[in-house]
C-alpha cells in the first residue's frame, strides 16, 4: 500500500526513506544517537537505538502538528553553545505528548528531515476524507500484518478486526472476505482489503435515508437532492438549488452520475462525512462575529499558571506552556514572576517545588507565538512579587524584546471612556498588572516618583486564596506584599490595572473602565449566589478574571460556564489539565476562526437590560427552544481496552451546559460488544432557555457494570453553532486533538416552544 506521495521526484523524502543517524536530545547531559528513517508508507517513522539490539520505536506523521527549525525549544535552547542551529529541529507532537528534539550531523540532513517532514503535513492536511480513510484502513492493515508479507490470510484477517474494534458475526465475515478475494489466493491483498473493509462497513443508517429521498433508489436526482436539503438539512430555500449542484461536483466519485446531475449513495456519504455535513455549522468556524465592539464584550480565551506543565506542587514550568496555550488560540496568559540570580527575574509557582523559568524567556516566546494563530490583542496577566530593581529588569524585557508589540499608551494618545475594540487592538500585547495613579494623570503629565510607595504590587497570591477559601486565619492573609512598585513597569499598565475588588455598588460609582478585577472561583461563586444581575452588569462595563482555587494543587479546573453564565470576559483555565472543563473551553472557542475571543450575547454587553442567570426566564426577549437529538449511530469508535479480546460497549451522553436551568443529560443504552458501527436511533430531548449561552457536549464511553465507565471520545459546541438535519460529529480525545475515522450520525431538530 505504497502511498503516492512518496514520489521518486522528492530528494528530501527518499534521502528520510534511506535513513538517517541523528541525536535525540532530552537534556543538556542526555543526548544519544538514533538512527531514523521514514517507512514505505510514508506515514510512518521508525526509529532505532544503536545500543538496545532490536529495541525500535515508530510514531505516525498524522501525530506531528509542526517542525519548528533551530534552537527553538528549551531543550534545543540549552545546548545552543555546542550544536549550531542549522543541525537542530524540534518536532511537535498533537495533543500532550513531549516535543522531539534531533540534532542531524550537518545542515543539510537537517534540512532534508524539516522540508521532508513539512512536505508529509502538508500532504496530510489536504486529504479529502475518502484518503484519510484510506489511509487509515492502510494502517491497521500495517500493523496486524506481522510477517510483512503484504497478504492476510481470514484467521489474521479475524484478529485484525478485533483489534479495529469489530467482534461481528464470523459466518457474514466469512461470506465477504469471499467476494473481496478476487484474486482467489485465500488471502487479501492490498486494494482486495480495502474493499473488504468497504463492503463491512456499508453505511445502512445512510443508506435508508438515501433511499427516503431518491426516487428510483438507485440515485438521488438534482430534484431529490434538493427536497433533502431543504426538507431534512434546512437549507435556505433560496439557494437550495446552486448548492445541491455545488455538492454533486465536490463529492460525488462518479463522472456518469455528474453528468446527469445526480449523487450516488457514494456521493452522498462523502457530503454527509464532509465539514458540509458536520454538526458545527461551517460559516461559524470562520471569523464571523463583529470585532469592533468595545473588548469587555467578548470573552476571552485564558490560561491559568501558563507556565505549568503539571501539577501545582511539583511540576515543570515551561516556555512550551505558554506556545501550546496561544497555538490553542488563548489570549490572556499569565506569569508569577520573583528575584532571582543575577538580577535577572524567574517564573515559577511560588513557595512550591515547581522549577524555574526566566522571565526573559517568556517574553521572548510571547514575541514569537503571541500572533501566530489569531491576529487578537494577547493580555499578559502578571502575579508579580519582584523587588523594585527587578520589576525595572521586567520592564525593560517587555520593552526590548516585545518593542511595538507592547502596548504602551492608549490607541490616539487621548483619554478614554470605554475599552478599545479587539480590530483596533491587533498584533497588541497588554500588561495587565498594578499601576501608580490612572491612566488619566499618566496622559495628564509625569507621576511623581514617590507615589511609588503606594499600592500593593501582588494582584493575587494564592497562598492567601487558599486562606479565604477555606482556613480563615489572619497569618496567611498577610502574606500579600506590600512591596513599592517601580514607575517603568507601572508605565507598562495601560488599559487593564489590577485593583481590590470592594462591592458592585462601590464599583459602580467609582470604578474606571479599564480597571480590573480578579476572584477565586469561590468568591465568583458567592457573588454569582447573592447578586448574579449586578455581576452581569459590572461585566458588561469592566473587566472580570476568575482563576482556580489554591487548594486545586493537581491543577484541576472550575467548571467555566457557571463564570461565562455571568458575562466574566477571563475564565482562566489550567490548559495543561485534560478533562470536561477544557472541553467546554475549546467547544465555546471553537467558533469565529478560533480567534480567542467570542462576543457576548447582547443583554449581557447592554447596561440598560437586566438578565440574572439564575432566572433566565425575566429576561426581555425570552425565548425558549426545544432541542431534538436522535442519535443514530457510531463509527469506527476507539478501543479503550488494552487487551485484544475486549471490544467496546458504547452508550452515547449528551450534556447542556448553560444557565443552571439548562443544565441537563441524557443517555443511549449500550450496544454489546461493537465499537466498530453500534446502532442506537435513540432519542433525547432537552429544553434550552438560555440558547445564547449554552454549549452541548457529546460524549461517547465504554458500558462497564463492575467498574468506572472508560472515556472513548467527546466533541462539544456552542448551541448556536448547530447545523440541523442528519449531521455527523467528528470525535476528539481526551486532549481534544481528532481521532479520525471515530464519528456520530444524528439527526438534529430545533423548535420554538413559545
Amino acid at each position: 500500500m505504497e502511498a503516492d506521495q512518496c514520489q521518486s521526484g522528492d530528494d528530501n523524502l527518499q534521502s528520510m526513506i534511506v535513513g538517517t543517524v541523528m541525536r535525540k536530545i532530552k537534556s543538556r547531559t542526555w543526548k544519544k544517537q538514533r538512527y531514523f528513517k521514514l517507512q514505505e508508507d510514508c506515514m510512518t517513522i521508525w526509529y532505532k537505538s544503536k545500543k538496545a539490539g532490536n529495541a525500535h520505536s515508530t510514531f505516525s506523521v498524522n501525530d506531528v502538528e509542526t517542525v519548528r527549525e533551530g534552537h527553538q525549544s528549551e531543550v534545543l535552547l540549552s545546548i545552543a553553545d555546542e550544536f549550531p542551529p542549522d543541525r537542530c529541529f524540534t518536532l511537535v507532537f498533537r495533543g500532550r505528548r513531549g516535543n522531539l528534539d534531533l540534532v542531524a550531523d550537518s545542515a543539510d540532513e537537517a534540512q532534508s528531515w524539516i522540508k521532508g517532514m513539512k512536505k508529509l503535513i502538508e500532504n496530510l492536511e489536504n486529504m479529502g476524507e475518502s484518503e484519510k480513510l484510506d489511509q487509515w484502513i492502510c494502517e491497521w492493515f500495517k500493523k496486524a500484518d506481522k510477517n510483512n508479507d503484504g497478504r492476510m490470510n481470514f484467521p489474521e484477517i479475524r484478529v485484525l478486526l478485533k483489534m479495529m474494534n469489530v467482534d461481528m458475526n464470523e459466518h457474514h465475515a466469512h461470506r465477504l472476505f469471499m467476494t473481496a478475494d478476487k484474486s482467489q489466493t485465500g488471502t487479501l491483498e492490498d486494494d482486495e482489503f480495502v474493499l473488504f473493509y468497504k463492503m463491512l462497513t456499508q453505511r445502512e443508517d445512510v443508506l435508508r435515508v438515501f433511499q427516503d429521498y431518491s426516487g428510483d433508489g438507485q440515485k438521488l436526482s438534482l430534484r431529490d437532492l434538493e427536497e433533502f436539503l431543504r426538507d431534512e438539512q434546512l437549507e435556505e430555500v433560496d439557494g437550495v438549488q446552486q448548492l445541491a449542484m455545488e455538492l454533486i461536483q465536490r463529492y460525488e466519485p462518479s463522472d456518469t452520475a455528474k453528468m446527469l446531475k445526480a449523487m450516488s449513495i457514494d456521493g452522498f456519504l462523502m457530503y454527509l462525512a464532509s465539514a458540509e455535513g458536520s454538526i458545527f455549522h461551517p460559516r461559524q468556524q470562520s471569523l464571523y462575529q463583529d470585532m469592533t465592539q468595545p473588548l469587555n464584550h467578548y470573552f476571552i480565551s485564558s490560561s491559568h499558571n501558563t507556565y505549568l506543565m503539571e501539577d501545582q506542587l511539583r511540576g515543570h514550568s515551561s516556555v512550551e506552556g505558554y506556545i501550546r496555550a496561544l497555538k490553542r488560540g488563548c489570549r490572556c496568559v499569565e506569569v508569577d514572576c520573583w528575584d532571582g540570580p543575577n538580577g535577572e527575574p524567574i517564573v515559577y509557582h511560588g513557595h512550591t517545588f515547581t522549577s524555574k523559568i526566566l522571565f526573559k524567556d517568556v517574553v521572548i516566546a510571547l514575541r514569537n507565538y503571541a500572533f501566530k494563530v489569531s491576529e487578537y490583542p494577547v493580555i499578559l496577566s502578571t502575579e508579580n512579587h519582584c523587588g523594585v530593581e527587578q520589576q525595572r529588569v521586567m520592564a525593560q524585557h517587555l520593552n526590548t524584546i516585545l518593542g511595538d508589540k507592547l502596548l504602551k499608551s492608549t490607541l490616539d494618545g487621548k483619554i478614554p471612556v470605554s475599552f478599545p475594540s479587539p480590530e483596533e487592538l491587533k498584533g497588541k500585547i497588554l500588561l495587565k498588572g498594578k499601576k501608580i495613579g490612572g491612566l488619566e494623570e499618566s496622559l495628564n503629565g509625569p507621576v511623581e516618583p514617590e507615589d511609588s510607595l503606594t499600592g500593593e504590587v501582588s494582584d493575587e497570591d494564592e497562598a492567601a486564596d487558599i486562606d479565604e477559601d477555606s482556613l480563615h486565619s489572619n497569618s496567611l492573609r498577610r502574606m500579600k506584599s506590600k512591596q513599592r512598585l517601580s514607575k517603568e513597569l507601572s508605565d507598562c499598565v495601560v488599559y487593564c490595572k489590577s485593583v481590590h475588588f470592594s462591592s458592585f455598588k462601590h464599583s459602580r460609582i467609582h470604578s474606571k473602565f479599564y480597571e480590573i478585577s480578579s476572584f477565586t472561583e469561590s468568591k465568583a461563586r458567592k457573588h454569582l449566589r447573592e447578586a448574579g444581575a449586578e455581576f452581569v452588569h459590572h461585566n458588561a462595563r469592566q473587566l472580570t478574571r476568575v482563576y482556580p482555587s489554591g487548594l486545586r494543587t493537581d491543577s484541576s479546573n472550575f467548571n467555566p460556564q457557571e463564570m461565562w453564565n455571568t458575562g466574566t470576559q477571563i475564565v482562566a483555565l489550567n490548559f495543561q489539565t485534560a478533562g470536561v472543563e477544557m472541553d467546554l473551553n475549546d467547544g465555546l472557542f471553537s467558533q469565529n476562526g478560533r480567534c480567542g475571543y467570542v462576543l457576548k450575547p447582547d443583554f449581557m454587553r447592554m447596561s440598560e437590560r437586566s438578565f440574572d442567570p439564575e432566572v433566565p426566564i425575566n429576561r426581555e426577549g425570552y425565548r425558549p427552544l426545544s432541542l431534538c437529538i436522535q442519535v443514530i449511530s457510531g463509527q469506527q469508535l476507539p478501543k479503550v481496552n488494552i487487551k485484544e479480546s475486549s471490544v467496546v460497549d458504547p452508550f452515547v451522553r449528551v450534556e447542556i451546559h448553560g444557565v443552571p436551568l439548562d443544565q441537563a443529560k441524557q443517555e443511549t443504552r449500550y450496544i454489546d460488544n461493537n465499537g466498530f458501527n453500534p446502532v442506537w436511533y435513540d432519542t433525547l430531548r432537552f429544553t434550552i432557555h438560555a440558547p445564547e449561552l449554552a454549549l452541548v457536549r457529546f460524549v461517547v464511553e465504554d458500558y462497564d457494570k463492575a467498574s468506572r465507565n472508560d472515556f472513548v471520545g467527546q466533541y462539544s459546541l456552542p448551541f448556536s453553532c448547530i447545523q440541523q438535519g442528519y449531521r455527523h460529529i467528528h470525535l476528539l480525545s481526551k486532549d481534544g486533538t481528532s481521532i479520525p475515522p471515530a464519528s456520530l450520525f444524528v439527526h438534529v431538530r430545533i423548535t420554538n416552544l413559545v
